[in-house]
C-alpha cells in the first residue's frame, strides 16, 4: 500500500511543474512577438492653433492611432514671419513638450515675397545676396526663438521644393549660388547655444524645372532627404512616379548613397481625384522604405479625413493606419489533473452449481373439439311508413304591419309659430304694382325684390308633410286708389289667377323625371290670400317614388290684432 501512494504524489508533482511551465511560456510569448511600427506619422491640419486642436480627433478617426508629428509653415510674405515673429509656435512648442517621441516639423522660406510670382532675373539677385550674408540675422532670430520655445530639435524644412517655379526661394536660376545661400543659413542658425536642428532637403518628385539633386548643397549641412510627393503628373501611375527620373526610387537611392534619412514632408491626392489605388500604393510605399516620418496635406483636394470629397481613398487610408488591437493575451491556466490509481479489486469466483437436465415427457395428443356451424337468419326488412302531408294554414297578416305596396302616411306637419317676420329662406318676389290707367296683367318684366329687414326666427325642425299641389301663378293686387295712404311694403299672398301656362315671376319646378304612379291624393289647394305658404321640396329620384310630391308649409297669421296688417 504505502507505494502507490508515493507515485501518486510524485505523479502530481511532476503534471503541476509541467502547467507552471507552460502557462510561464505563454505569457512571455506576446512579449517576444510583438513588433509595432516606429514610423513617425502626421498631418497638416492648420498652421495655427486649430491644427493642434485637431490632432486628437484625427487620432480617434483613426482608431487610437498616435499622431506623432505636428507640421506647419512659416509666412513667407515678410522676414518678421521667417524670423519666427509669430504667435502660434507658442501652441506648437507646448504641443511637441508634452512627450519625447513626437516630432515638430517647421517649413522655412528663404525669401520673403516667397509666393509674389517674381521674375528670374529678380531671383538671380535674391539668391545672391543671401549667399552673400545679407540675410543671416534672419535665420539666427529664428534659431533664437526655436530655442527659447524648448523645441531646439526642431526638423528644418529649409526651402522646400526648390526645384520647381512656385516659390521665390527656387533653385533654378542659379543653382551654385543657391547651395551656398542654404550652407550659409544652417551654419548661422547651427551657431546659436542650444540648438539641435535638422535639416530637411525636400525637393519636388520628378524634375519640374530642374534636376533636384543639381540643388543638393552637401552632406554636411543635410540630414534629411526629403520628397514632396502628389498624385500627379509626371507618370501616369504609381510605377511610373516609382521609376520615373528623379522619381520615388531615386530619392531613397540617392539618401542611401549618402547616408541620409528619408521623409515626405508633403504628400496626398490631386490631378486624378479619389485615387484608391494611388492612397494604397503609397502607403505601402512607405511602409516599405521606413522614413524618419510623413505627414499628408489633408485639405481639399489632397486629404482624406477634412476633406470629403475623397471617400473612397479615407476609407484605404483609415483602414491601413488604424491600429489592430488584438487585446492582451490572457493565457488559460493548465490545471494538472491528478493521476488516481485504479484499485485493482480481484474477482471472486463463485463455484458454478450443478443443475441436473429435466426429463421432458411427449405431450399428449388430444382430439380436436368439433365446433358447430352457428345459423344465420335471414334479414326482414322493414317497410318505410310514408307520413301524409299536413296543409299549413295561411298565417293572417299582422294589422299592425303595413302592407309593403301601400305607402305609409304621412302624419300632418305640427302647427309652425308665427314668426316675426318672413322667413328669408324662401322668399316671394315683391308684387308689381301697375298704373291705375293701365290694365291689371302681369308684367313681363322680373321685377327686383325688396325684401324687408329680416328677423330671425327660432328655427323649427320642418317635419314631413302632406304633398301640395303646384303653386299656381299670382297677380299683385292694386291698391284702393290714389288717396290712400302709404305703407311698408310687406310680401303679401297674390290671388289666385287661372292660367293655362306658368307666370314668368314664379317658375314651374320641374323634376328630373316625371313621377310614376300611383300618384299621391291631392289635398285642397289653399285659399286666395290664406295664411300658410308651401314651398315644394324634391327629394331626390328614388325617395320622390316612394313619398311623391312634398311641400313644406308656414302659416303667418297676418291678423290686425298682430301688428303686421299692412292695411
Amino acid at each position: 500500500m504505502p507505494r502507490p501512494r508515493r507515485r501518486l504524489a510524485s505523479t502530481c508533482i511532476g503534471t503541476v511543474t509541467a502547467g507552471l511551465l507552460a502557462t510561464g511560456a505563454a505569457l512571455a510569448a506576446p512579449e517576444e512577438q510583438s513588433t509595432e511600427s516606429d514610423i513617425a506619422m502626421g498631418a497638416y491640419l492648420d498652421y495655427g492653433p486649430p491644427g493642434v486642436a485637431r490632432i486628437p480627433f484625427l487620432s480617434n478617426w483613426l482608431g487610437g492611432k498616435e499622431i506623432r508629428v505636428g507640421h506647419t509653415y512659416l509666412p513667407g510674405d515678410q522676414w518678421a514671419g521667417i524670423e519666427g515673429n509669430v504667435s502660434f509656435l507658442d501652441d506648437w512648442a507646448q504641443w511637441r513638450r508634452q512627450r519625447d517621441d513626437r516630432l515638430f516639423v517647421l517649413n522655412v522660406p528663404m525669401q520673403e515675397r516667397n509666393e509674389a510670382r517674381v521674375p528670374d532675373y529678380q531671383v538671380v539677385q535674391l539668391i545672391r545676396a543671401g549667399a552673400d550674408g545679407q540675410y543671416d540675422r534672419h535665420f539666427k532670430k529664428l534659431a533664437e526663438r526655436l530655442v527659447a520655445l524648448g523645441v531646439p530639435d526642431t526638423v528644418i524644412v529649409l526651402g522646400w521644393e526648390m526645384n520647381g517655379t512656385t516659390y521665390t526661394h527656387r533653385c533654378g536660376p542659379d543653382p551654385e549660388n543657391w547651395k551656398a545661400y542654404w550652407k550659409r543659413v544652417v551654419k548661422t542658425m547651427r551657431s546659436v547655444p542650444g540648438q539641435k536642428f535638422k535639416f530637411d532637403f525636400t525637393p519636388n518628385r520628378g524634375t519640374d524645372a530642374i534636376g533636384w539633386t543639381r540643388c543638393y548643397p552637401g552632406d554636411d549641412v543635410v540630414d534629411i532627404v526629403g520628397m514632396d510627393s502628389y498624385d500627379q503628373g509626371p507618370g501616369r501611375n504609381f510605377d511610373e512616379q516609382i521609376s520615373q527620373p528623379y522619381g520615388l526610387q531615386q530619392h531613397v537611392d540617392f539618401a542611401r548613397a549618402h547616408g541620409k534619412e528619408v521623409s515626405y514632408p508633403e504628400w496626398g491626392l490631386f490631378r486624378n481625384g479619389d485615387n484608391p489605388e494611388y492612397m494604397r500604393r503609397m502607403l505601402q510605399w512607405i511602409q516599405k522604405q521606413k522614413p524618419l516620418y510623413h505627414t499628408i496635406t489633408d485639405y481639399c483636394p489632397h486629404g482624406v479625413w477634412q476633406c470629403k470629397q475623397n471617400p473612397a481613398s479615407a476609407k484605404v487610408f483609415r483602414e491601413a493606419l488604424t491600429p489592430q488591437r488584438t487585446g492582451p493575451v490572457i493565457p488559460t491556466p493548465v490545471v494538472p489533473t491528478p493521476v488516481v490509481p485504479t484499485p485493482v479489486i480481484p474477482t471472486p469466483q463463485v463455484p458454478t452449481p450443478e443443475i441436473p437436465t429435466p426429463v421432458v415427457t411427449p405431450p399428449v395428443v388430444l382430439p380436436s373439439p368439433e365446433v358447430p356451424s352457428p345459423a344465420v337468419p335471414s334479414p326482414v326488412l322493414p317497410s318505410p311508413a310514408v307520413p301524409s302531408p299536413v296543409e299549413p294554414s295561411p298565417l293572417e297578416p299582422s294589422p299592425l304591419e303595413p302592407s309593403p305596396l301601400e305607402p305609409s302616411p304621412l302624419e300632418p306637419s305640427p302647427e309652425v309659430p308665427s314668426p316675426a317676420a318672413p322667413s328669408p329662406v324662401a322668399p316671394t318676389p315683391s308684387p308689381v304694382v301697375p298704373s291705375p290707367e293701365v290694365p291689371v296683367e302681369p308684367s313681363p318684366v322680373e321685377p327686383s325684390p325688396v325684401l324687408p329687414t329680416p328677423v330671425l326666427p327660432t328655427p323649427v325642425d320642418p317635419s314631413p308633410v302632406v304633398p301640395s299641389p303646384e303653386v299656381s301663378p299670382v297677380v299683385p293686387e292694386v291698391p284702393a286708389g290714389p288717396s290712400a295712404s302709404p305703407s311698408p311694403v310687406v310680401p303679401k299672398p297674390s290671388p289666385e289667377v287661372p292660367s293655362p301656362a306658368p307666370s314668368p315671376l314664379v317658375p314651374k319646378p320641374e323634376p328630373s323625371q316625371p313621377p310614376k304612379p300611383p300618384t299621391p291624393p291631392v289635398p285642397p289647394v289653399p285659399p286666395v290670400n290664406s295664411t300658410e305658404w308651401c314651398v315644394p321640396i324634391n327629394f331626390g329620384e328614388w325617395l320622390s317614388k316612394l313619398v311623391g310630391k312634398q311641400s313644406v308649409c308656414v302659416k303667418v297669421d297676418w291678423g290686425k290684432e298682430t301688428g303686421f296688417w299692412p292695411f
